[in-house]
């Protein structure tokens, strides 16, 4: 049956609370958190509620002030403009400018009068940039502009002036001016009562920006003001983009528009995160957004965080440091010795525990440090003799491959070269035979010799069986391996054995044009080997690009 303090001690040991070092830091750890944090929270969340429900109102009556001061402008111009297009002067002129070829004609006197009608009043009103009159075919008639160029003007046009008795459309930015416009038009309607046109014109939204600049004054933040995609139209800050040009994210109009009244965190045209509140602007559908960076309107919620997170950092390494020195003179020699231990079992033998003091806990540490000394030796041993061939001193085939593998992956990876040799000495069963196993193994010794003294410190050299000899010449061209295998040849041909001299046959392979694999390397390297061989040995023979696909296949 399981007491109450064996159940303890199991969650102890789950958490790695076992050391009475571990129980003090734990102890002191949660004893400063919880107050800390617990106080921290409650002020945080407080202090950043009520300063949400602050920037929100301000952010709210700044948004309605320039919505419905934007909504006013728009009404008193299409009030002057209705009240241009019942004058006596656009209706009948318009009506005396005859049709040619279905065009209206642009010269006399009814033109003349109506186009100089259109040019006192563009002269009156700075907000029209152009005034046009066009019949109820969207034809241009006369404007005020030097050249009559055609209105884009979308199908429905001519049904909202009729029905609504004005046509307000999308803001866009003017080819020429490179200046934001939008194009609003109300119906002309003679004594008759008959629509026969629109006068239409194309405002200069610049009076948007100056609308906006009134009620950005008291140091809260800017007000942009946004289309229904979240196009720039205009902002209260100096600089920024130019109008028409960027654009709010797409998750950044959403959460806008979805919760349009109430202050929303969202990422601002620049990608920085700012605090704003929107409001829409009824008949025209743009969006009056009062913002701030939210940085600044959260600088006094993140000066109490960093502030709180300071004072439990403080406490947590005040009582933290107290306690650890507590652990250490009480646990510390045991505690060196269950360290020590635990890196040996996981394989760490570079090991030595001082030796601090005397007993039977220095007498333990000197046997531990003696023990893990003997393992670290034994352990080399065994490691050198793992990659190593016994009686060459090369590397082993093993290591080799695993060599191989990687600097295949490194080359690869760096879109460099390395290159292969596959060395074999001519006629060593001959040799073996006549002369004995000895005499073989010292010709196997001296061409290992050889091999190593005649390459580099980065190449590999390795004894493949038998008497096969493979180097791996990293960053090397097959140009330049060819060089080394001559050289290495001719050092193999220098050494005298009782039977005469030493030759070898070398095949060559180079990565990638004759294997992208330490297999497909390999065989290359050994087809061109034994086309060495049958050309007569004691030569140097390059893999083919055929043998490639060969070892593809």
């Amino acid at each position: 049956m399981r007491t109450w303090e064996q159940t303890v001690s199991h969650g102890l040991r789950a958490l790695g609370l076992e050391s009475i070092r571990n129980k003090l830091l734990a102890f002191a750890v949660l004893a400063t958190l919880i107050p800390s944090l617990s106080t921290a929270w409650v002020a945080y969340a407080h202090s950043q509620r009520s300063l949400t429900e602050k920037i929100t109102g301000e952010q709210q009556s700044l948004s309605s002030q320039a919505s419905r001061e934007l909504d006013l402008w728009l009404k008193e111009r299409l009030y002057d403009l209705r009240v241009f297009a019942s004058s006596y002067e656009v209706s009948e002129n318009l009506e005396k400018i005859p049709l040619t070829g279905g065009e209206p004609v642009r010269e006399g006197r009814a033109y003349g009068r109506l186009r100089d009608y259109l040019n006192s009043v563009r002269d009156r009103f700075a907000d029209y940039d152009e005034l046009i009159v066009l019949d109820s075919s969207a034809r241009v008639v006369a404007t005020s502009a030097s050249d009559a160029r055609a209105l884009a003007l979308p199908p429905d046009w001519l049904h909202a002036i009729k029905t609504d008795n004005a046509f307000v459309g999308e803001p866009y930015r003017d080819d020429v001016t490179r200046k934001p416009e939008m194009i609003v038009a109300v119906p002309i309607y003679p004594s008759n009562g008959r629509l026969i046109g629109a006068l239409t014109a194309k405002l200069n939204l610049r009076a948007v920006q100056q609308i906006i600049r009134r009620f950005a004054t008291n140091g809260l933040g800017g007000i942009v003001v946004v289309t229904a995609d979240g196009t720039l139209l205009a902002s209260s800050g100096a600089g920024g983009a130019a109008p028409m040009t960027v654009q709010l994210p797409a998750e950044s109009v959403r959460l806008l528009s979805d919760r349009a009244g109430s202050a929303q965190r969202y990422l601002g045209f620049d990608g920085e995160e700012v605090v704003g509140t929107l409001q829409r602007v009824p008949r025209l559908g743009w969006g009056v957004v009062a913002e701030i960076p939210a940085e600044a309107a959260y600088r006094q919620v993140i000066r109490l965080r960093n502030l709180t997170v300071l004072i439990v950092a403080a406490l947590l390494l005040g009582v933290g440091l107290l306690a650890y020195l507590l652990g250490v003179l009480i646990v510390r020699p045991l505690d060196r010795l269950t360290a020590g231990a635990a890196k040996v079992a996981a394989g760490d033998l570079a090991v030595d525990l001082p030796v601090v003091s005397g007993g039977e806990v220095g007498s333990l540490t000197e046997v531990f440090n003696d023990m893990v000394a003997r393992l670290r030796d034994g352990r080399r041993e065994l490691e050198h003799r793992s990659l190593t061939d016994d009686l060459t001193g090369l590397y082993n085939r093993r290591y080799l491959m695993e060599t191989l593998a990687n600097e295949i992956r490194r080359s690869r990876r760096l879109e460099h070269c390395c290159a292969l040799l596959m060395a074999d000495i001519d006629h060593f069963k001959e040799y073996n035979d006549a002369f004995g196993h000895l005499a073989g193994d010292e010709m196997l010794i001296k061409v290992a010799r050889a091999l190593h003294e005649s390459t580099r410190e980065v190449d590999s050299v390795a004894r493949y069986g038998g008497e096969e000899f493979v180097v791996l010449l990293p960053e090397t061209a097959a140009e330049q391996a060819a060089e080394t295998a001559e050289r290495i040849r001719a050092r193999v041909a220098a050494e005298a054995l009782a039977g005469g001299t030493i030759t070898l046959s070398v095949g060559i392979a180079a990565f990638p044009a004759h294997g992208d694999s330490p297999e497909s390397m390999i065989a290359a390297a050994d087809r061109a080997l034994y086309r060495a061989k049958r050309e007569g040995r004691n030569r140097v023979a390059h893999a083919s690009v055929a043998a490639k696909s060969a070892s593809q296949h």
